[in-house]
């Protein structure tokens, strides 16, 4: 799918966020190991969770979706009963890698693969740390298809905290079904600790215990049981991000709905970045209101925390008066696809003023102009680049588009609705 963009002076109106992703995916596969029936309110259904739904279902839970915003998951009690095959987790990162883990909780052989791009992302790591507990893994040159066979039992595992979080939510995951308790060692510091926060705020809702050593270390109790009957998933703030972004970049007044003022999602940054790049943003108790027409201005941005606002940020620097740094984001490069690379290499196009660095970019104020980008098969760089649209002179067409179904599939309803010219 194509999307053509052109230039907007103003957005209005109030828009309601999809929930989030990240506490949907985490939630689903909690629920799927549960004893008993959970039922997940609000749930986002997207790609990428659809795809999160399957592969809980083909590792033995039975799931019923009614009214589109309420899931009855009836759990596994902790021993998933994988189908034989392999387990298609299409483009989703997240769901792969925690399935990866508390799938070999089974001693059951199980595989697991995706997308091209997620056939792109490394595991090696996860497979390293799942041996220490007993696991046999494979894949194919540290990447997907992967296949695991286990039991994990537990006991010391040493892991590098800088890679992906991701790794370390899976094990936090698995390790309280395990027959012995385990301890979590982190070889190197953690980045992207939020989404380590928001694994930990699942885990404590469903009853599960770990003792948290100021992120170095995690002890857990082995032979625990996931107890939640109800989960309700909070509003996105990661894509929040592109409608707060675009408001700023343009005119006129927007709500975004749907957001949790003490919500620990990451991607939360956004509204701090907003208000440090001069932005007139007010966070209330579950929305946020931004007026547009401020001058943005540039800033050194850290989100080694928030990588996923990188490609979002890089918009709003490459529009704002001097200069803008995106610093400590070398991790953005491992995503779904190189996300340093691919913003520097569509901004470029659009005649930005900008520097790739390795764990970031340098952007000057730029006068962005409309032309062909493609999307890289990555919903956030597809809705960056249309936020990039709205503030260019002449037209903007974006290629592949339709990757925005992975965690926001209105987005660009949502846009139109607010008065962005899109078709």
């Amino acid at each position: 799918m194509d999307v053509r963009i052109r230039k907007t002076e103003r957005l209005e109106g109030r828009v309601k966020i999809p929930s989030s992703k990240s506490y949907t995916i985490r939630a689903l596969i909690a629920a799927m190991l549960a004893d008993g029936e959970v039922t997940v309110k609000e749930p986002l259904i997207s790609r990428d969770t659809r795809a999160c739904m399957n592969v809980c279902e083909k590792l033995g839970a039975k799931l019923k979706l009614e009214d589109g915003d309420v899931l009855k998951v009836l759990g596994v009690g902790g021993t998933p009963a994988p189908q034989s095959g392999l387990i298609d987790c299409m483009n989703s990162g997240t769901t792969l890698r925690i399935a990866t883990a508390v799938a070999s909780l089974s001693e059951k052989p199980v595989s697991f693969t995706g997308d091209e791009s997620l056939r792109s992302r490394p595991i090696q790591p996860l497979l390293d740390a799942l041996a220490q507990a007993g696991v046999h893994g494979e894949a194919v040159n540290g990447n997907p298809p992967v296949k695991v066979r286990g039991p994990f039992t537990g006991g010391r595992i040493e892991i590098a905290g800088n890679l992906s979080s991701q790794y370390l939510s899976a094990l936090l995951m698995t390790a309280p079904l395990a027959e012995k308790d385990s301890e979590i060692i982190l070889a190197s510091p953690l980045k992207s600790r939020p989404y380590v926060d928001l694994t930990l705020s699942v885990l404590g809702k469903f009853g599960v215990k770990v003792k948290n050593k100021n992120y170095s270390k995690f002890q857990i109790p082995g032979r625990q049981k996931y107890g939640a009957k109800e989960y309700v998933v909070e509003g996105d703030y990661s894509s929040a991000a592109f409608i707060l972004a675009a408001a700023a970049l343009t005119g006129g007044k927007v709500e975004v709905l749907n957001l949790n003022k003490d919500s620990l999602q990451a991607d939360k940054k956004i509204v701090e970045i907003l208000g440090k790049m001069g932005a007139k943003i007010e966070a209330k108790q579950n929305s946020v209101i931004i007026e547009g027409g401020n001058k943005l201005k540039g800033a050194t941005i850290d989100l080694s925390n928030s990588p996923d606002l990188l490609p979002i940020i890089s918009v709003l620097g490459a529009c704002a008066e001097g200069e803008t740094r995106i610093v400590n984001t070398e991790h953005a490069r491992l995503k779904e696809c190189d996300r340093i690379n691919a913003m520097a290499t569509e901004l470029f196009k659009m005649g930005a003023d900008l520097e790739e660095a390795d764990d970031g970019l340098i952007l000057g104020k730029s006068c962005l102009s409309g032309c062909e980008v493609h999307g890289w098969l990555d919903h956030r760089i597809i809705m960056s680049l249309a936020v990039a649209g709205l503030c260019a002179e002449g037209e903007t067409k974006i290629t592949g588009a339709e990757h925005i179904d992975v965690t926001y599939p209105d987005f660009f309803k949502d846009l139109k609705t607010l008065g962005a010219k899109i078709n």
